[in-house]
């Protein structure tokens, strides 16, 4: 049943790979009864019978079923959830080493379980990824419940801990744990001078969560670990107060690539501004070369990273937002002077351009794991990128329900303000029958924008962006409340469910909200990745649940700005468009979607090369980094040194 099930689902390469597991959830499935009949104390000793079996020579393979089996009882004591067939499908996919796409609602978090418990009986841990400290807290106590009844502990590592929490946490069976966590330890661990200080044991297995934003959005920026360099930060200020007297025609600029130049103009004009600071020469001689560096950083810093959207300003510092999830990075830094240049220009301290003395990137720093597998919603559109970077194959599952979702074609505008006029109209509208609806921005900017229009017309709403990222689950699982407004950058809360009616909704709540036609999701423009948009789309309709979707777009959108709105103005405008007027055809969806898949190839080739240079690195990095290791583990390491001076 399960096999014709996935058939109809998929296509016959993605059936043909589920449906061998058909068996195995078969098997499952014929245990559950004798599960039942056992007692917690009798549960608890089922891991330590794993482990025996284990030992005498069995393989994880030939376990699962039992292991399945009794995780799934776990759940359902611990818990009240009983893993669905589809769920028992995603976690032998993860145990395989593969990428398991579950759309949204479909209980990613209690498939990763199944894995994670099967892979821990091996006893050398297992690393359970997510994207920010809340969800690593929520799930490892949530989840925890199953481990802990079946004999199992589970640790979690988030930022504020010291090496001794650490140290435990990674010690546990399953350890839940950001991405810059885990990375961030590893270089920690790796610049300390006695073994005993580490506190990560070697890499095993890692099940990444939203596997798409970790190891695609956020793998274009390294992590560093540096420190503070002697270079005087007074340039950045002296430079800074020179750019706003620059003229249009004395500089270029490549949004796309984001990159500014001067022109001869310019440069000249430059030039005589900086007379006193140059050494003899032009700006473009090798002489001047440091402060043509300052100076084009500062350009860039001014024309292309726009305060609420590229980065925000909190308590003085310029925190960086990643424009995938809208989420801020905490701890990250523009490199090359560009966050220098972005304090100068915002007025706050200019902090000195640091020196790098450990660097990873995401790319490299989880191949380091013998096996690896990572759960998204949204994973089939990279799907060659995760091929080729991380050898890692996707499966798409099927929903335990049908998804009846219903997505409209985009309602494309001339104007920016017009388009506006028509999504606050929908909104309205909405709000009028009591449907909730989650409205999808850019940006913090746009979101605030957005807040300002619906304040003016009166309507009660709430917002969610990086300025309140410590209320996102809280505002996001009230989303599907009756009436409700929410208004998200693109993180949308992800991670957290949005259920009809509230996260503690009645019945009758869920029906009201159901006969309404479930969550309204309206988007304010298209991202340049599908994913994003996808991920937005996808709040709506979980678990079978009635939805719906509309994207509004304009003209003076960034993306259609970009990639040839003027030829589509040009059509728009022959056929007569009137102001408030909206052109709504498969065509413009269409011609969208071929204008976010030459971004995504371009930022694919941006990774690549960031892999390309970080790979160079990457073997003299792990031979340093094991040899340092090697010499702190060692007891005796007279010959050892007298060798190395010898080669030296």
């Amino acid at each position: 049943m399960l096999g014709s099930l996935v058939k109809a689902f998929v296509g016959s390469a993605n059936a043909r790979q589920l449906g061998a597991l058909d068996g195995a959830v078969r098997r499952i499935n014929a245990l559950e009864s004798e599960q039942r009949g056992l007692d917690d104390q009798q549960l608890r000793q089922q891991t330590e019978r794993f482990r025996q079996r284990l030992a005498e020579g069995a393989t994880l393979d030939e376990i699962l079923p039992e292991a399945f089996a009794s995780v799934r009882e776990a759940a359902r004591r611990a818990l009240g959830q009983r893993p669905y067939d589809v769920q028992l499908l995603g976690g032998m996919v993860l145990h395989q080493g593969r990428i398991a796409e579950m759309k949204t609602g479909e209980g990613k978090t209690l498939a990763a379980t199944l894995p994670a418990y099967l892979n821990a009986l091996s006893g050398k841990g297992v690393h359970i990824v997510t994207v920010n400290d809340y969800l690593a807290r929520r799930d490892a106590e949530w989840m925890g419940s199953i481990y802990r009844l079946l004999g199992l502990e589970a640790g979690v590592v988030v930022s504020g801990q010291d090496d001794v929490e650490r140290q435990k946490a990674y010690m546990a069976d399953i350890t839940y744990a950001t991405n810059n966590e885990l990375g961030f330890d590893y270089l920690r661990d790796n610049l300390k001078f006695e073994a005993r200080d580490a506190v990560q044991r070697a890499p095993q297995f890692a099940i990444i969560d939203e596997v798409d934003s970790i190891l695609i959005d956020e793998a274009r920026t390294p992590l560093i670990i540096s420190g503070a360099s002697d270079e005087e930060t007074g340039l950045y200020k002296s430079i800074d107060r020179l750019i706003p007297k620059l003229s249009p025609e004395d500089y270029e600029i490549d949004e796309k690539s984001k990159s500014a130049s001067l022109t001869d103009p310019g440069s000249e004009k430059i030039e005589s501004m900086v007379a006193e600071l140059m050494q003899e020469g032009s700006l473009y001689d090798v002489r001047n070369i440091g402060l043509l560096h300052h100076v084009l950083v500062a350009l860039r810093a001014h024309l292309l990273y726009h305060r609420d959207v590229d980065y925000m300003v909190r308590a003085g510092r310029v925190l960086i937002i990643d424009e995938f999830t809208g989420r801020v990075l905490e701890g990250r830094r523009y490199g090359d002077g560009l966050h220098q240049a972005i304090e100068a220009k915002e007025r706050v301290k200019v902090e000195r351009e640091n020196r790098t003395l450990a660097s990873v990137t995401y790319q490299n720093y989880f191949r380091l794991y013998p096996k690896l597998a990572g759960m998204t919603g949204t994973a089939a559109t990279e799907s060659a990128e995760f091929a080729e970077i991380y050898g890692l194959e996707v499966s798409e599952i099927p929903t335990h329900k049908p998804m009846i979702r219903i997505d409209h074609d985009d309602q494309v505008y001339r104007t920016g303000k017009e388009r506006d006029e028509a999504v606050c109209e929908c909104i309205a509208q909405s709000h009028r029958l009591r449907r909730p609806v989650l409205l999808g921005t850019v940006s913090i900017e746009k979101s605030e924008h957005f807040s300002k229009l619906l304040k003016a017309r009166g309507l009660p709403h709430r917002v969610l962006n990086a300025r309140y990222h410590d209320q996102e689950a809280s505002i996001i699982a009230e989303a599907g409340r009756l009436g409700s407004v929410t208004i998200a950058t693109n993180m949308a809360g992800r991670g957290t469910d949005i259920q009809l009616g509230g996260h503690d909704a009645s019945a009758e709540d869920f029906k009201a909200v159901s006969a309404l036609g479930g969550l309204l999701i309206v988007g304010t423009e298209r991202h340049e990745s599908r994913r994003v948009d996808n991920q937005l789309r996808g709040r709506s309709g979980r678990q079978g649940d009635p939805g719906e979707s509309q994207f509004f777009l304009s003209l003076e959108d960034d993306l259609m700005r970009l990639f040839g709105s003027a030829r589509l103005d040009g059509i728009l405008r022959n056929l007569g468009l009137r102001e408030g007027d909206a052109i709504k055809h498969p065509w413009v969806s269409k011609a969208l979607e071929k204008a976010q898949r030459k971004v995504e190839e371009r930022n694919f080739e941006i990774r690549k090369q960031l892999l390309k240079f970080d790979n160079v690195m990457n073997e003299q990095r792990r031979l340093i980094f094991s040899q340092r290791r090697e010499l702190m583990e060692k007891g005796e390491i007279a010959t050892l040194i007298e060798s190395m001076r010898e080669d030296a």
